[in-house]
């Protein structure tokens, strides 16, 4: 089990952003939590450090807490490559997929809580009784027993789920049902992913958020933008400035990193660019993606960049290899032409914050941005991109629904209509009055529902309900 080093960040600085009320409140509930939990600590445990919306989220948030003299800290499970497999299918089975077809049976859970065994009598020698725990998704969850058993408060806190339970969905409550009655509350991202075999009063729905000073979503004026995606080998141009960004300890960092392009010829550097940045995961239906932009019969001024981490640095995702083997060989059968408007981009994960920041550096560039998940847990990468102001074109499944409001802050399609996307996605590079027009009410609208204050004040208020 490895630490995660956390870097006290100041809340007081999101006042120039959400005004000085929400501010006042979030450090009135900070304050009394602080004072319930007296020399407690509040744990966050996960599966991996990076790659991931859970991981990129921790990393944002869990710095504020720890400015106001708040114990927190981070763990990450160790986990094997038959106990990843499990909590892929899990993952598969939660969001109502088959995955792999091979179910779960005893056999996976007894591979599930032996992987465990060992960062569970780590866990049981750090954490004291009154701590509070909060376990991230199906992969920590199994710890849940021993650290109840030991007087921790234990807050499961579930990613991911279906928007209409089936057979499958169930396979997976079922495996993960005994665990989760070992916990006091159970938060998930939307209410229609609460399980219907628990306790109603136990369910808390807390949405994720992003953090508006992180290095993917700092503000870039248009000469860092170029320079960054420039000094990356994603977009080909001279850029005047430097590729430089902020970190989160206030050092300022630079791109040298330069990411793995699938490509035959580089982005032009005035080209349209539409993008899909997410993990390599079938869920998120890449080729669905490459086929809709190509049935556009969009002019040779459009290109479309795949990006997501190099898939080796994702260590929770067995499939991520095999997910961009596939695009690529679907990638390589286009005709020519089409396939010189096509980018696959495996960004640098060595220095997280510099990946961070090409992701906003693409993000920013973007004219328009997709996310054409087949399902999805929440979609983070839709409230990052709607953050920067881009119009933004999402699949009518999970949290992406809650974030976009279809026709005011983005545009919702069904998830396998191609011809939908097809037609949305021309639409919006013909129509760049209307983008522009979307594009400032998705900011609005996550300042107001999906920045880091409003989520931590909702943790914490739970946190404190516990003592």
């Amino acid at each position: 089990m490895d630490e995660v080093e956390i870097a006290p960040q100041p809340v007081q600085r999101f006042a120039d952003v959400i005004g000085d009320e929400p501010v006042a409140r979030l450090l009135d509930t900070m304050a009394t939590a602080r004072d319930q939990l007296g020399a407690g600590t509040v744990w966050h445990v996960n599966s991996t450090a990076e790659g991931g919306g859970v991981a990129e989220m921790l990393h944002s948030i869990l710095g504020y807490p720890a400015a106001c003299d708040i114990r927190v800290r981070w763990l990450v499970i160790d986990g094997n490559e038959e106990f990843f497999e499990v909590t892929k299918r899990l993952h598969h089975l939660l969001h109502g997929s088959d995955g792999d077809g091979d179910g779960l049976d005893e056999r996976d859970r007894q591979t599930y809580e032996s992987a465990l065994a060992s960062d569970g009598a780590q866990l049981r020698r750090l954490v004291r009784p009154g701590d509070a725990v909060i376990l991230h998704d199906p992969q920590t969850l199994g710890l849940a027993p021993l650290l109840a058993a030991s007087g921790a408060h234990v807050i499961w806190s579930c990613h991911i789920g279906a928007d209409s339970p089936n057979q499958r969905t169930r396979a997976g409550w079922r495996f993960l049902e005994p665990y989760a009655a070992h916990t006091s509350n159970q938060v998930f991202s939307r209410r229609q992913y609460g399980w219907d075999v628990l306790d109603p009063a136990q369910v808390v729905v807390i949405p994720p958020c992003i953090d508006a000073f992180s290095a993917k979503n700092q503000v870039l004026d248009d000469d860092t933008v170029a320079a960054v995606l420039a000094a990356a080998g994603i977009v080909a141009t001279r850029a005047p400035a430097s590729a430089t960004f902020t970190r989160q300890d206030g050092a300022t960092g630079r791109v040298t990193a330069r990411a793995d392009m699938i490509e035959d010829t580089p982005v032009p550097a005035t080209a349209k660019i539409v993008t899909q940045i997410s993990r390599w995961d079938p869920l998120k239906d890449h080729v669905g993606v490459l086929t809709a932009f190509c049935g556009a019969e969009l002019d040779g001024d459009a290109h479309l960049v795949l990006a997501g981490p190099s898939p080796d640095s994702v260590t929770d995702d067995p499939e991520g290899q095999q997910t961009l083997d596939e695009l690529r060989a679907a990638w390589s059968a286009l005709p020519p032409e089409q396939r010189r408007q096509v980018h696959l981009a495996c960004l640098p994960m060595d220095d997280l914050e510099e990946n961070a920041a090409i992701v906003n550096a693409l993000q920013r560039r973007t004219d328009v941005i997709v996310q054409k998940s087949l399902a999805e847990g929440f979609g983070l990468t839709v409230a990052e991109g709607m953050w920067k102001g881009r119009p933004t074109v999402g699949s009518r499944v999970g949290g992406i629904q809650d974030q976009i409001e279809s026709g005011v802050s983005g545009v919702l399609v069904e998830p396998t209509d191609l011809a939908g996307f097809t037609a949305t996605v021309r639409n919006l590079l013909d129509d760049p009055e209307t983008a522009a027009e979307l594009g400032r009410a998705a900011q609005d609208r996550v300042c107001a529902e999906y920045l880091a204050p409003r989520h931590i004040d909702r943790y914490f208020q739970l946190i404190t309900a516990l003592y």
